[in-house]
């Protein structure tokens, strides 16, 4: 027992039952059998839920005093292991620092234990809301989202972190004397998607839109490749107002249970929208010349009430299939959009229904792009090996999801510039340990 550390949090901030303490040292690796097995038994000494930043300030101080690691975690909901410590040590649970700070005309200022939900509902009582969150909207708090996450629901329009998707930040240093710094701009690139292992992330700044009136729609597709021209045309063209455009092959559609009564049978290709409700007339009638139909839609006016279709998207759909056969997996890919339906053609020839496919369109430094969250049903590591190896081979290439080394997944991080600011920042090497691979492991993973 660290003393140090039990006195620097109050008591209900230091968490001593054995089981959250197993709980809260896991987020949803699970989603990959291959992090399933490797961080099987990984688990925290201590836990510590702060109140307050000043708590949090206090506990960082004692555990760097005593050279104890330390994780942060938010709502553990990322998929690669970013929350689980790799060494023991501490864990902070930064949940319970959940205050609304400002909300301006354009931005929203919050804690980052804040969940995008709350923050959400908050920001649309001044007839705003979110331009990006992943499909685990409910659950993720947006310091979670930001130091873990990439897009999510919105990047159709506003593309991912990286593109302007955070406007400042605040982190805590972990050294002899904490700092805390407020970082913008080029700077601010390094935290986004860096696990933690740099700063620990107090405080966030995000930019937000005029509240639509958004409408969720279903369109049935015979054909695939239709289902995937229409899709395309609704994420390329600005007449259209959306904030999700997704796609997806049969039989996908049948792992989605509470929607069932409404899609009806798994034959057929499905795009999920949330379209402006002043679009919908124009683009049912849009989807005619693709042969698709709307099948389901749910009204503005009952948008966040109850289950949406956001919720079938992004990561949410392996969510689904996991559900239905514990078999399946997925991967993350970019396919290219000159050579998209080529690529499907070549995929579906390779592997057939071992390999179920699953658009969501986004834009990436404003540029259109199909990225893909496939559905892979596992046999093996080198089984899933060989899958990333042909993706990687035909140019739809892979950010590995199974791995829990930052930037090994095939994710364009700075790495030089992380490593560089974690010396600066935690020159005891304790935030995230063993999650920064050497450069040759990430030059390995990628050829």
């Amino acid at each position: 027992m660290s003393e140090k550390l039990r006195q620097a949090v109050s008591g209900e901030a230091f968490i001593t039952d054995e089981a959250v303490i197993a709980r809260l040292s896991k987020d949803y690796y699970w989603y990959s059998p291959v992090l399933e097995k490797e961080l099987a038994g990984k688990r925290a000494d201590y836990v510590i839920v702060p109140e307050t930043e000043e708590e949090l300030r206090r506990a960082l101080q004692a555990a760097a005093s005593e050279k104890i690691p330390v994780t942060i975690r938010g709502g553990g909901t990322g998929n690669y292991g970013q929350a689980v410590p790799m060494t023991g040590g501490l864990v902070v649970d930064l949940s319970r620092l959940t205050e609304i700070l400002e909300i301006g005309d354009g931005f929203v200022r919050v804690q980052a234990g804040a969940r995008l939900r709350d923050i959400e509902k908050a920001i649309h009582e001044t007839g705003q809301e979110l331009k990006i969150y992943p499909s685990t909207f409910v659950k993720a708090t947006v310091g979670g989202f930001v130091s873990g996450g990439s897009g999510g629901v919105g990047s159709v329009t506003w593309g991912n972190l990286w593109d302007g998707n955070v406007i400042s930040a605040k982190i805590m240093t972990i050294e002899a004397s904490i700092r805390e710094l407020t970082v913008s701009g080029d700077e601010l690139q390094h935290y986004i998607h860096s696990y933690g292992t740099i700063g620990i992330m107090t405080e966030v700044t995000i930019p937000i839109t005029p509240k639509s009136r958004w409408v969720q729609q279903i369109y049935a597709f015979t054909d695939f490749s239709e289902a995937l021209h229409f899709s395309r045309a609704v994420a390329e063209e600005e007449k259209w107002k959306k904030r999700l455009v997704s796609v997806m092959e049969a039989p996908i559609s049948d792992f989605f249970k509470p929607l069932k009564k409404h899609i009806g049978a798994s034959d057929r290709a499905l795009v999920l929208l949330e379209i402006d409700e002043s679009n919908q007339a124009l683009l049912e009638q849009e989807a005619d010349r693709f042969h698709g139909k709307a099948i389901y839609t749910i009204s503005a006016d009952q948008y966040r009430k109850g289950i949406g279709l956001s919720d079938f998207t992004w990561n949410h759909t392996t969510l689904w299939a996991l559900k239905a056969d514990k078999q399946w997996t997925y991967l993350q890919n970019f396919f290219s959009i000159d050579n998209l339906y080529k690529q499907v053609k070549e995929i579906k020839s390779r592997f057939g229904a071992d390999v179920l496919l699953h658009f969501e369109w986004l834009r990436d430094k404003g540029r259109l792009v199909p990225a893909a969250l496939p559905l892979v049903k596992f046999e093996s590591k080198k089984q899933l090996d060989e899958v990333i190896h042909f993706f990687n081979e035909i140019g739809a290439s892979t950010s590995d999801p199974h791995t829990y080394l930052l930037g090994a997944g095939g994710w364009d991080m700075q790495m030089d510039a992380i490593a560089q600011k974690k010396k600066e920042n935690d020159p005891f090497g304790l935030l995230n340990q063993a999650k920064i691979p050497n450069k040759e492991h990430i030059q390995g993973l990628n050829v």
